[in-house]
């Protein structure tokens, strides 16, 4: 069948509809709901799709399109919810059960017929992330049932106003509703409204006289101080107490009227910088961490018998050079422990999308941070490479994009939860690449697939990763149930009889390699090219950097073809 997706912006669920619906044989084809009605009303005229599907809209389509066309609307709530702000409600009214509906597009917001719906328990977590693993994983299924039953023509849509819907209109959840009352509001409420609003949005308030977003919230066991006072720093984070606590906020972004030269996310120790805040303590967790403390750090690292897990969570899966510089030393210092098998991420949600644009973009010399940060990630993935002693296992319980493949091909196995989406490459941000994928990525799927990886640029589903070799196993189990999978496969792993035999020959094969041409050689190749890109003031990857992190009209980074060519897309 041939579907076009019409989408605001070509983000995780977007990417996951279009390499699902590619995987069952449709063509697909994608325009950007934010080119204009204009861009919709051609694409439909030129594509002639037999459905439009819209997986992720801020705007209503083109009346004309939808009456013309069969067009099916993603909405991220059950049967009779309507408005903009869906999961924002059910994040700040902690709803145990969601669920996510494929209506019919019609003049109603939300209010067309139903063609498929699913419910899923929603987790603990931020918004971002319900949205990235429960959500999406309800939303594909719901989209190819719906794509099936259109297909077949036998299934009829029910009609919203069957009176086993229940109709409940929600208002656009505004930032009024968002604000922490920092002398009022304990712990419990200030995460979930910091959680609640953890990528988009954020929560506007005040910090030292000026007006900060606030992205992302954690909690913390033991500093305490008077409430909204600001107790420490660590990994870029901030601490901040509340009326009986603390939370960790990682992120901050300054208003756009702030005259902040970086009005965009970032790790929110170097925001107050910029503020010329007092100094702040800077308090460590032990990367180890004791058991019943509840704090938040980025990195852990803890043993389990014969394996080690070394964790890592970052926001948007973005890798500044600090915190490659800060997992490197993890690693290092896991490689000490005495493990046969040493598993890297294992958690939901993002496992890593290369470097940090936010932090390259608001750096004085983003070429300069561009070639540390990278060097870094370099450094980084070569100790994985050159780590013969014992088996690491990349598990990969979210998206990964660029640089964080590579990372995860670094590995001697790759473990991935089958709603995971995979972009290997660096196209689409003007790029060669780096992190050895000139070496990781031809070994695993051949030379000639992984050029055509590379240069068609397109998203790639756990499935289709697997039937190419760049995936060794897949899970299919829910998000939240998947470092519970992962600790079971490392523990059959750790115990499997011929375990040192699969050591050796790692090893065996890792000299072999080095022989014919060293990894030295392709780093030095590899660099070579970026340094190039990221030393030429004219280069296209700069200024792609800078409208994908500004948000600027036009500026993704994913920039997408005329319709009818391969679409492209990193996930951020």
């Amino acid at each position: 069948m041939d579907i076009l997706l019409v989408s605001s912006a070509f983000n995780s669920l977007s990417q996951r509809v279009y390499a699902e619906l590619s995987d069952e044989g449709h063509r697909v084809d994608v325009v950007l709901a934010s080119h204009g009605t204009e861009a919709i009303r051609t694409a439909a005229q030129e594509v002639r799709p037999e459905l439009i599907i819209a997986p992720m809209l801020r705007t209503a389509l083109p009346e004309d399109v939808w009456r013309a066309h069969t067009c099916l609307v993603v909405h991220p709530g059950p049967p009779g919810d309507r408005g903009p702000s869906s999961l924002d409600w059910a994040v700040a009214e902690e709803a145990p059960e969601w669920g996510v509906t494929v209506l019919q597009a019609e003049a109603g917001m939300d209010a067309g017929d139903v063609w498929a719906s699913e419910s899923f328990p929603t987790a603990p977590v931020g918004k971002s992330d319900l949205y990235r693993n429960e959500v999406s994983d309800a939303a594909a299924a719901a989209v190819r049932l719906a794509v099936r039953r259109y297909a077949e023509g036998a299934f009829k849509p029910q009609p919203q106003s069957d009176p086993s819907v229940r109709v409940l209109w929600r208002d656009f959840f505004r930032q009024e509703r968002r604000r922490i009352d920092w002398e009022n509001d304990g712990t419990g409420t200030v995460l979930r409204k910091l959680r609640g609003a953890d990528s988009q949005p954020g929560v506007l308030d005040e910090l030292l006289g000026h007006e900060v977003f606030l992205h992302g919230g954690q909690p913390e066991d033991e500093l305490r101080g008077a409430p909204g006072e600001l107790l420490a720093t660590r990994a870029g984070a901030v601490c901040r107490a509340t009326r009986d606590g603390a939370v960790w906020i990682p992120e901050l972004r300054p208003r756009k009227s702030s005259g902040d030269p970086a009005p965009f996310r970032r790790p929110a120790a170097s925001v107050l910088t910029a503020f010329s805040a007092p100094s702040l303590p800077e308090v460590s967790a032990p990367l180890e961490l004791p058991a019943g403390r509840r704090t938040w750090t980025d990195i852990r690292y803890r043993q389990h018998g014969d394996i080690g897990y070394l964790t890592f969570s970052f926001p948007g899966g973005a890798m500044s050079t600090d915190h490659c510089r800060r997992l490197l030393t993890a690693y290092r210092h896991a490689l000490t422990r005495p493990s046969r098998v040493l598993v890297l991420g294992g958690s939901r949600d993002f496992f890593s999308n290369g470097i940090h644009l936010n932090v390259i973009e608001a750096a004085a010399d983003p070429a300069g941070e561009s070639w540390s940060n990278l060097n870094a990630m370099d450094d980084l993935v070569e100790a994985v490479l050159r780590t013969t002693d014992r088996l690491v296992v990349a598990a990969l319980g979210g998206n990964a994009a660029a640089g964080g493949v590579m990372l995860a091909l670094a590995a001697d196995q790759v473990w991935c939860r089958t709603g995971t989406v995979l972009n290997p490459h660096y196209r689409r941000m003007g790029l060669y690449g780096s992190e050895f994928w000139t070496y990781t990525l031809p070994r695993r799927v051949g030379g000639e697939t992984a050029r055509r990886l590379t240069s068609e640029a397109l998203p790639v589903s756990a499935a289709t990763a697997a039937r190419l070799g760049m995936v060794d196993r897949l899970l299919p189990v829910p998000a939240q149930a998947f470092a519970a999978e992962v600790e079971k496969l490392a523990t059959a792993l750790a115990g499997a009889p011929d375990l040192a035999r699969q050591i050796a020959a790692k090893a065996a094969t890792r000299r072999a390699d080095e022989e014919r041409r060293p990894l030295s050689d392709h780093r030095r190749a590899e660099l070579a090219r970026m340094r190039a890109i990221f030393f030429d003031a004219r280069a296209p990857y700069h200024a792609l950097r800078s409208a994908f992190v500004r948000k600027l009209p036009g500026g993704s980074a994913r920039p997408l073809p005329p319709v009818g060519e391969p679409v492209a897309g990193g996930d951020r």
